[in-house]
């Protein structure tokens, strides 16, 4: 699935993901990682956890690119998902000009200060709610990051998800597919797609 909204494939792409541990943080991080595994590239994932997980801060660092990377470490990301505003405050500064921020709009009550992002903003916990569960807003939120920045396909994404959530069923893999569709839709209907 391609839209207008997806900018041209980075040859390395850096995205930081944070927000407090429960939000399934490091989920979208891992699931950014197999997905971009999936698709033959080279890849980091780099999981950070406070020191309590439920509650406390939560933050992962994933390389995705075509060739091979040299550290995990991404001082200047090209992308953060932000998921909280003690995360926005933290991370805002380190990414790099021309990046994306994205801003999880129910939970991050101001705006980024600087002008040279563009900033996503996307209301996951209330799409996820309308949708059942607000569980499954991190899912809404990587479908709005891949769509918009066709790091890797939605479809590969959805597989991962399958994949890494076997277990739990058919109805839960249904809820994260409509999860992940929603979150992209969401980011084409921003851009009029």
């Amino acid at each position: 699935m391609t839209s207008k909204t997806q900018k041209t494939t980075i040859a390395k792409a850096k995205t930081i993901f944070s927000g407090f541990g429960g939000q399934g943080v490091l989920m979208m991080g891992y699931v950014l990682a197999t997905s971009g595994m999936n698709e033959n590239k080279h890849v980091t994932y780099l999981p950070s956890y406070g020191a309590e997980v439920r509650g406390g801060t939560a933050n992962c660092t994933v390389t995705v690119s075509d060739e091979p990377i040299a550290s995990p470490v991404a001082s200047f990301p090209d992308s953060a998902v932000l998921m909280n505003t003690p995360s926005l405050i933290r991370f805002e500064g380190g990414v790099k000009s021309g990046g994306t921020v994205f801003l999880n709009s129910d939970l991050v009550d101001v705006r980024p200060k600087r002008r040279d992002i563009e900033v996503v903003s996307i209301p996951v916990n209330s799409i996820a709610g309308r949708l059942g569960s607000t569980r499954g807003a991190n899912m809404v939120m990587i479908g709005a990051l891949v769509q918009q920045t066709g790091l890797v396909s939605l479809k590969s994404v959805i597989q991962s998800v399958k994949s890494i959530f076997q277990k739990k069923g058919s109805k839960v893999h249904k809820m994260n597919t409509l999860a992940i569709k929603e979150g992209a839709a969401f980011v084409d209907a921003l851009s009029g797609s």
